[in-house]
């Protein structure tokens, strides 16, 4: 499967996730509806994935961490605030460089029409 098949079924669910719950709750809440969503979809989900830092030959465990890791070749990154920025999209691409995934997804479910709050990032191309 593709990055871009793996992203469709991703949106899919996510848009599952926001009609039931609508925006306006924690983060945290719509990461586990939406992992149960993926592994009900029998896509391979890593939830809450380490992803080290690596500087001058050191392995650096600064704690950061992946929100949702699909197949392996996707990442999702999820918030629910008013509005995405810059520093959202960064950290995003962030996660994507530490990983050498090549497709992220940013999804801000804080918002009344989901498809209004998900950004596709790339790294490099795809």
């Amino acid at each position: 499967m593709t990055e871009n098949d793996i992203a469709t079924k991703i949106i899919g669910c996510a848009i599952d996730v926001h009609k039931a719950l609508g925006p306006g709750l924690l983060e945290s809440a719509y990461q586990e509806c939406l992992y149960y969503k993926l592994k009900q979809s029998d896509l391979l989900v890593v939830k809450e994935k380490t992803m080290p830092l690596i500087f001058e030959d050191v392995k650096l465990d600064c704690g950061y961490r992946i929100d949702l890791l699909v197949e392996n070749k996707v990442v999702i990154e999820l918030k629910s605030v008013e509005a995405l920025n810059d520093v959202h999209l960064a950290q995003t691409l962030t996660y994507m460089k530490l990983g050498d995934y090549k497709l992220g997804l940013l999804i801000n479910f804080n918002v009344t029409l989901l498809k209004n709050g998900i950004k596709r990032v790339i790294n490099g191309t795809l």
